[in-house]
């Protein structure tokens, strides 16, 4: 990476992608792909699925860097660790399908809504602060929210896994990601309640 680029903050590298300075997009890349690859890893658990969805996701980077606005609260890292996230959870949910699986409305609404947290929490992603947050998180919620989100599971397939009603397991998740976006949106370590 140029040292001109290299010293240029995000949202400057982003800018100049969005005017198709391909060096900058080279840098946003050389930047965020170990991260990328690593939470795409996570997710997927295989190299060569986690590689596919860190390209889709930075082809993504590429032909979008026009609509990313600062003024939502987002930062450019948490933007992209989103848009992998995404691709991640697709080619886990492609690589999963089966002809006769179908997705009832009621969930597609749960997710969704699900993933709209997580797009919270990814803005503020930094791999030890979300550790140290989801140490905090009582066990239940905890595994949930892992599952979900680094397993990349559906609520349903959580439920079989676990053992637990599935009104249970949307009861976890949802307390859990509140929990984690308190902690990480006020940077408030101190440990939640474990009784709920």
């Amino acid at each position: 990476m140029g040292s001109d680029l290299a010293a240029r903050t995000d949202m400057e590298l982003l800018q100049a992608v969005a005017a198709g300075d391909s060096a900058a997009f080279i840098a946003v890349y050389d930047r965020y792909n170990r991260i990328a690859f690593g939470l795409a890893y996570r997710i997927l658990g295989d190299p060569s699925l986690a590689e596919e969805a860190v390209q889709d996701a930075f082809m993504q980077v590429w032909r979008r860097a026009a609509t990313f606005d600062v003024r939502d609260g987002a930062n450019v890292r948490g933007w992209v660790l989103t848009i992998v996230h995404h691709r991640a959870i697709d080619a886990h949910r492609r690589s999963q399908r089966h002809a006769d699986r179908q997705v009832t409305l009621d969930e597609r609404l749960e997710l969704r809504s699900l993933v709209d947290t997580w797009e919270v929490v990814a803005q503020r992603l930094d791999g030890e602060e979300v550790r140290e947050a989801l140490d905090l998180l009582p066990e239940e919620q905890r595994r949930a929210v892992e599952l979900a989100y680094f397993g990349g599971l559906t609520q349903k397939e959580i439920a079989e896994r676990e053992a637990a009603p599935l009104g249970t397991v949307k009861g976890r998740l949802r307390l859990g990601l509140n929990k984690l976006r308190t902690m990480l949106m006020t940077d408030d370590r101190q440990s939640p309640s474990r009784g709920d």
